[in-house]
């Protein structure tokens, strides 16, 4: 992570979800996964985060929720779709007021499958968010190299 100048912050964000992942993506920050011996730390805000973490599909409700939270965070940023109803909706890709997966709404850089999707599939879904992350920030220029 030599192109990151911090310890990457991770937000999770629960758009429409059963709860299964949620469950699944609080298990990864337990001593049995510590998903944090990556050097990441979890915020709870948007302006502060590298990483967003989305588990659910996308509603009408929750899409300018989760294209606000998108629009918060700060050059370079990436994102990563826990679970199946995040990839593309799930079981709930046919409901009416469901728009798919968070890929409709705002550009995703990694797809978790599962239902509910394994702490280790997370995990590694943030690993390679890091490493995209770390390829986002040698793109973008810094205030001394404008």
């Amino acid at each position: 992570m030599s192109g990151v100048s911090k310890s990457p912050w991770i937000m999770h964000y629960d758009a429409t979800s059963c709860n299964g992942c949620d469950i699944e993506v609080l298990a990864c920050l337990t001593p049995l996964y510590d998903v944090e011996r990556f050097g990441v730390i979890n915020t709870g805000n948007p302006k502060h985060a590298d990483i967003l973490l989305i588990t659910g599909s996308v509603n009408e409700q929750s899409k300018d929720v989760v294209k606000q939270l998108y629009d918060q965070m700060t050059e370079p940023k990436v994102v990563c779709a826990i679970g199946i109803c995040a990839c593309n909706g799930g079981v709930f890709k046919d409901c009416y007021n469901v728009l798919g997966g968070v890929d409709k709404v705002i550009p995703v850089d990694v797809y978790v499958p599962g239902c509910a999707a394994r702490p280790e599939a997370i995990i590694d879904g943030v690993v390679k968010s890091l490493a995209i992350l770390e390829e986002k920030s040698k793109n973008v220029k810094t205030y001394k190299e404008a």
